[in-house]
């Protein structure tokens, strides 16, 4: 056996507190060990063709690294042994960066267990043995969930490359949270403008087809090869029959009754609606939970909504739940955020006083397309003093500590809505710290602050009171006067989905310790999910502004554009094996598995591994009670071996 061990100082990151030329003179001495270097980094060009040349002109069959984080480089030290002619597999990576270098001081003891790790590498490396990567086809369809602008982005891109791509939104119609935007921070475009055209983009494309009143009920299988069923909910109305008209709504008996979400519910629509004039598809849906047709079964003498359709006959009562199931070789998931619920924070009045609002409300309140057609409006009355307070529910210790990143710009941009609407208005903003961290919006806080937009600092933990007095409220905040305001505009900030916990499970991705779904890597696989295949898009993964937002989209949808290109993917040689004969069924592995990469086999009463979907975790094979199950590259030699060297 010929081991080749190099041992890579890392600048300073590990030379500094480990005597790398210490460990590589003592390993050098192992029996198996053919050449023993030191080289100051590893992972750079010179240092893999050190390790190529080595492997050619030696003749060496095995190797083992001595560096860093192996989930950083294992992959790139295993292609330099594919590229010299060596199994991948037989190498071994030791972690003396993060395991030894950052963790101690003392240099002495640091090198010692360099060492000691290092020869329980290198036995274990006398034991690898060679294994093969399998390849599956791909299904040459991608799915998108969520319609909003990351989804319509990821969709689009996804299209544009040939590729047939499903978009599942679960509201009536696409857009998401931008469709309700009136301008966009710092350029002030109309939301509606920029959002608009894509949406049509997205119904008119000839490879996207556009599943809306949908959601996910299921998602089977593995990279190149996922099973889903969409469950399409019925909208009572034929979508191939409706034009849109609106003639249904306007007869409806509860014709504004009914409060509207889209608005914030400042608005009113009836049991019969579209979400917002823009919306994409424009097709009417029937609420079910307030028309009385559904709730009863009888709407007065008739139902008006049928009788306004007339000869069109859109209007079908009896449409029920449909399952469609697709097969796709990739997933995008763009499901968006929910906001804070201010009414957490019983200290800002809000749902117990009319004049304050979230920033999403006063989006609507001063949309053109809101229920004011812009007038800011409180009560009928024009505000003549306006308060804004940051950081609510963002940047709390005891509850979302991190920064949800657009609210310093929003209330920034509707700070100046107001100046622009109401010139002569007094506006102060409570704020905590201003992050104007993109691309011109120091520019435009600037410029806000010139347009006579006061900003009044406080600190994280300076409570904030609002009550009311006449048809006024007041604001305490410690360290400043108080305020009488006409109208109180609250920064909520972006939290993960209500539903977040259970489409982790369905789709068997993981979720950070902020409730976001957690990508792969932070730094180098930033759409990436631990499932092959499944990639994370917009504020799904975490709070983002809009170009954020589509810059994550058009990248999830080149990652996920890769495999289908490719028509194949690779998938991980290190896997789970059953010995059938030792298996005794208990399926207490089938439990532990989080890839749902067991099956019992009914007819001969044993599991069975898919290959393609284990990721090599080693739980099933800890958990099996009768040691039927072993791990490829981690087998019981090979573990006794390093332990043995750890020890020696």
């Amino acid at each position: 056996m010929k081991i080749g061990v190099y041992i890579c100082q890392c600048g300073i990151n590990i030379a500094a507190t480990v005597d790398v030329e210490k460990v590589a003179e003592q390993i050098g001495t192992h029996p198996d060990v053919a050449v023993s270097r030191v080289y100051k980094y590893m992972c750079s060009d010179p240092g893999q063709e050190l390790i190529r040349k080595d492997i050619k002109e030696m003749k060496l069959d095995r190797v083992v690294v001595a560096s860093c984080s192996p989930r950083m480089h294992e992959p790139t030290f295993r292609n330099v042994l594919e590229e010299a002619g060596l199994n991948p597999y037989c190498f071994e990576m030791v972690n003396i960066r993060e395991h030894c270098s950052w963790v101690h001081v003392d240099k002495e003891k640091a090198t010692a267990k360099a060492m000691e790790l290092v020869t329980g590498a290198v036995a274990r490396a006398a034991f690898l043995e060679p294994l093969e990567k399998k390849e599956v086809s791909v299904i040459p369809k991608a799915l998108v969930i969520g319609g909003g602008i990351s989804g319509i982005q990821a969709a689009l891109e996804i299209a544009e490359k040939g590729f047939k791509t499903y978009l599942v939104e679960r509201n009536p119609s696409i857009g998401g949270r931008m469709a309700q935007l009136d301008k966009t921070f710092p350029t002030l475009d109309c939301s509606a403008c920029i959002l608009t055209p894509k949406m049509v983009d997205v119904a008119r494309h000839p490879n996207i087809e556009l599943l809306t009143y949908s959601e996910i009920e299921s998602v089977e299988g593995y990279i190149g090869n996922f099973k889903v069923k969409v469950k399409k909910k019925p909208r009572y109305v034929d979508i191939e029959k409706c034009v849109g008209c609106g003639l249904c709504a306007e007869s409806c008996r509860l014709h504004g009754r009914i409060p509207n979400e889209f608005d914030m519910n400042m608005s009113k629509r009836s049991a019969i609606y579209v979400p917002f004039p823009q919306a994409v598809p424009l097709k009417y849906t029937i609420d079910p939970e307030k028309c009385i047709s559904l709730r009863t079964g009888k709407c007065g003498d008739h139902a008006l909504c049928v009788e306004a359709c007339g000869d069109r006959e859109a209007i079908d009562f009896n449409q029920e739940e449909e399952i469609v199931e697709i097969e796709v070789g990739t997933i995008v998931v763009a499901t968006g955020y929910d906001l804070f619920d201010p009414k957490k924070k019983p200290e800002y009045g809000y749902g117990e006083y009319d004049n304050v609002v979230t920033g999403l409300e006063f989006e609507r309140l001063v949309s053109a397309s809101g229920p004011t057609e812009g007038h800011i409006e409180i009560n009928g009355k024009e505000p003549k003093k306006v308060v804004f307070i940051q950081c609510v529910g963002s940047r709390d210790k005891e509850g979302h500590e991190y920064c949800s990143r657009v609210c310093c710009m929003y209330t920034a941009k509707q700070a100046h809505m107001v100046k622009d609407k109401i010139p002569d208005a007094e506006l102060i903003v409570y704020y905590t710290d201003v992050r104007a961290f993109g691309k011109g919006f120091e520019e435009f806080y600037n410029r806000v602050q010139g347009e006579g937009v006061t900003y009044r600092r406080r600190e994280l933990d300076d409570s904030i009171e609002v009550t009311k007095k006449g048809d006024k409220v007041v604001v305490k905040a410690k360290g400043h006067p108080d305020i009488e305001a006409d109208l109180i505009v609250l920064a909520t900030g972006i939290v993960p989905r209500a539903d977040t916990k259970e489409f982790s499970r369905i789709l068997n991705i993981n979720q950070s310790g902020d409730g976001f779904f957690l990508e792969a890597h932070p730094k180098l696989r930033p759409v990436d999910t631990f499932t092959d295949g499944i990639f994370l898009a917009g504020c799904c993964q975490s709070p983002k502004d809009i170009p954020d937002a589509v810059a994550q989209a058009s990248g999830a949808a080149v990652r996920a554009s890769e495999p289908l290109a490719q028509g194949k993917v690779e998938v991980e040689a290190i896997s789970s094996v059953i010995d059938e004969d030792l298996c005794s069924g208990c399926r207490m592995c089938e439990e532990m598995c989080v890839y749902s990469a067991l099956e019992f086999d009914s007819e001969k009463k044993v599991m069975k591994v898919n290959d393609v979907m284990c990721k090599g975790c080693g739980s099933c094979a800890s958990a099996c009670p009768s040691g039927a199950i072993s791990m490829r590259h981690f087998g019981i030699k090979q573990i006794l071996a390093q332990i043995g060297g750890l020890v020696s």
